[in-house]
């Protein structure tokens, strides 16, 4: 229906249907109809289903109590848009007149409506991230923050990450403009403070977890200092390299001293695996020195005493003795020489006996025959041309016990004969 059509605006029929809900509603009609409400809600009653009595205008009393309830409904939304609500995580800030006024806690809280006071929360337990030296990902270097001098002259690239929460929402509203960009600020001087009396190594290397606690420290004192409400939760070292221009020497010294450390070690076991074993071997031959030298000790005292005692006797029978040490001599000789015994005066059967070859065939060892030849009385034997002609006319050897103490004497000297020749 256009502005132009007589029917917009008026009744249709008494306020029927308006040309089959067509048109617009009457806006005169829709007057009355809430001022009629508004009546019954204040006890007073229309003129009649035309409107009131003035011929559908509102009366000034009626006017005034419209606009009464108006104001009353209006004081009322006004008085409760004051409250709000406050999660666990957060505190409260009213303002009143843009000036701090009080910190609300956790849960329902009113405040005086706008623009008499307004508030803001403020979350705590929120971690906030700021990144020094790259942003986003390690690749997207940020060299203006990431080089930094060491105490040795050396430039090194760090990029390191920043988290922090907040301790005190009043500090944290009115002391910072910019709270990202002062946390990154305050962090970067610190760890530039920190690498610059560092050396490469130790920044680098072992002394990374220091460096990062040492700059935690230092940017929580500076933030402190500022009253910025600020705590630093965690300071991450994300990466620490020399600069990519020199990345190639610096791995070659790298693998370098790896490689010195590999051979300190692997020297270190060699000697933990040589020395005790040398020193056990020195011990050893200690001991064994020591052993050898109170066994000889002990055969010279033998010795001297076999002497002594030969020496008693000798000087009570000079003659027995003398013969029975020349026979002892004998037989240490024979036994260890080859002994043929050759028939001279007779032409019997016996004319060369190789007596060794026969007791080996027999099982008899050549010492065992040696000392039974020469309890034998053969025919004619052979012996050294050294040996004194005035000896041969003794009696035969049989007639002469053997001292115990002789036996002793010869197995003595044959065993150190032997020790001898081993070492």
């Amino acid at each position: 229906m256009s502005l132009n059509d007589p029917r917009w605006g008026n009744n249709n029929q008494g306020g029927g249907n308006r040309g089959g809900n067509q048109g617009p509603p009457d806006l005169e009609e829709v007057w009355r109809d809430v001022n009629r409400k508004l009546s019954g809600l204040f006890g007073r009653k229309g003129g009649g289903p035309g409107g009131d009595s003035n011929g559908g205008s509102p009366s000034p009393q009626k006017l005034g109590g419209s606009i009464g309830l108006i104001v009353a409904v209006v004081v009322v939304l006004w008085f409760a848009s004051g409250f709000y609500i406050v999660d666990a995580s957060q505190r409260g800030i009213v303002l009143r007149f843009g000036e701090y006024q009080r910190t609300t806690e956790p849960g329902l809280q009113w405040r005086w409506p706008y623009p008499i006071e307004t508030h803001e929360l403020v979350n705590l337990t929120g971690v906030r991230t700021v990144e020094i030296g790259y942003r986003s990902s390690e690749r997207n270097k940020v060299l203006s923050e990431a080089l930094m001098l060491t105490d040795d002259e050396n430039i090194v690239n760090i990029q390191f990450a920043v988290q922090y929460i907040l301790k005190d929402p009043q500090h944290w509203l009115f002391n910072n403009r910019d709270p990202d960009s002062s946390v990154g600020q305050v962090a970067e001087s610190a760890i530039r403070e920190v690498v610059g009396k560092s050396r490469m190594d130790f920044v680098l290397n072992e002394g990374r977890e220091q460096v990062a606690a040492r700059v935690a420290e230092l940017a929580q004192g500076i933030l402190d200092r500022y009253e910025t409400g600020i705590l630093i939760s965690k300071v991450t070292m994300q990466n620490a390299q020399p600069p990519e221009q020199v990345q190639a020497a610096f791995d070659d010294a790298v693998k370098a001293g790896q490689d010195r450390e590999r051979q300190v070690s692997e020297g270190q076991a060699y000697a933990n695996d040589v020395i005790p074993r040398a020193r056990g071997t020195a011990a050893r031959l200690i001991e064994e020195a020591t052993g050898y030298a109170s066994r000889v000790a002990a055969t010279a005292e033998g010795d001297a005493a076999r002497f002594k005692s030969v020496v008693a006797e000798y000087a009570k029978a000079p003659e027995v003795t003398r013969r029975r040490m020349y026979i002892d001599t004998m037989q240490q000789v024979f036994a260890n020489t080859t002994k043929i015994l050759v028939d001279t005066k007779g032409n019997g059967n016996l004319l060369y006996l190789p007596l060794d070859k026969l007791l080996q065939s027999q099982g008899v060892s050549p010492a065992a025959g040696a000392a039974a030849a020469d309890n034998s009385t053969p025919s004619s034997t052979a012996r050294p041309s050294n040996s004194p002609a005035p000896m041969m006319d003794a009696p035969p050897p049989q007639t002469v016990d053997t001292p115990e103490p002789s036996r002793d004497y010869r197995n003595r000297e044959a065993m150190r004969t032997r020790d001898r020749g081993e070492r």
